[in-house]
């Protein structure tokens, strides 16, 4: 997957001016988003073809803080996928640095919120998912 860059913004920190732990899990799916869509597959046709991937659970662990205007990088890596579930671990990297781990686990719906088989069902995307649990993050 992808490498996604952004900048911190100032509304993402709070009174100690360190950004908030709530952000992480937004950016955690920013830089899924973004990845997804690298990856010639966007969550923008995926809902368009009445698909979905709500979050089953999701992990943070923040070693060291950010603040506000720090340029991070997140590097998404799929570490399970099976055709019906995918789990993705999340480097946020600050100069380098690993400043916080994370993971999130996903499924697939129809729009009645049923499970799907992606390789069934939107098999272009399961192919992409299986090449990249094979190379991880670029």
């Amino acid at each position: 997957m992808e490498k996604y860059t952004r900048k911190v913004h100032y509304y993402e920190t709070d009174k100690m001016g360190i950004v908030h732990h709530s952000n992480y899990i937004r950016w955690f799916e920013e830089a899924r988003v973004y990845a997804m869509e690298k990856m010639g597959y966007s969550f923008s046709r995926l809902e368009k073809e009445k698909k979905f991937s709500p979050v089953l659970s999701y992990s943070v662990e923040i070693k060291h803080s950010t603040k506000f205007d720090d340029n991070i990088e997140i590097f998404p890596k799929i570490i399970s996928y099976n055709g019906v579930r995918l789990s993705i671990s999340y480097d946020v990297k600050l100069n380098e640095k690993i400043i916080a781990t994370g993971t999130t686990t996903h499924c697939f719906t129809n729009e009645k919120g049923l499970p799907l088989r992606l390789s069934k069902s939107i098999p272009e995307l399961d192919k992409k998912f299986k090449e990249e649990l094979k190379f991880g993050c670029k």
